[in-house]
């Protein structure tokens, strides 16, 4: 059973490059991206993803504010993804609180092209994790 990943990102390069993490895992197939956290509550309602990859700093509606609405429409584990979810941040605080199942911070600030290269592991990791598969 492949586990469906929502991609939740304002950018396009870095909605990309985790597209490109969650890829080269056989176990997840990316069923949509969403460009901040009103588009992700409409597509999580929708497309009814296993995992979201969520970035905090977003237009309109953003991560934590999106992170207290999902569960109302849906049981997906919720991943943080954003350079704004420092260890120990108050970010990264309040995303635990509302229910993350982790939080991965962005290396190289919101446009962190290294993304793969320094935290791409972490995010195959996590998402492992939150689902349940053996690492």
């Amino acid at each position: 059973m492949t586990l469906r990943v929502l991609i939740v990102d304002d950018s396009l390069l870095m909605r990309t490059v985790i597209a490109g993490i969650v890829a080269a895992d056989d176990a997840f197939e990316i069923v949509g991206q969403a460009v901040d956290g009103l588009d992700a509550l409409e597509k999580a309602a929708a497309l009814r993803p296993d995992v979201i990859l969520l970035d905090i700093e977003m237009p309109r509606l953003d991560g934590l504010g999106a992170l207290k609405q999902l569960g109302l429409v849906s049981v997906a584990r919720v991943i943080v993804v954003s350079s704004a979810a420092q260890l120990g941040s108050p970010q990264a605080v309040e995303a635990r609180r509302l229910g993350a199942a982790d939080v991965i911070s962005k290396p190289s600030g919101a446009l962190s092209l290294d993304l793969d290269a320094r935290r791409g592991h972490a995010i195959v990791r996590a998402m492992r994790a939150a689902c349940g598969l053996d690492l």
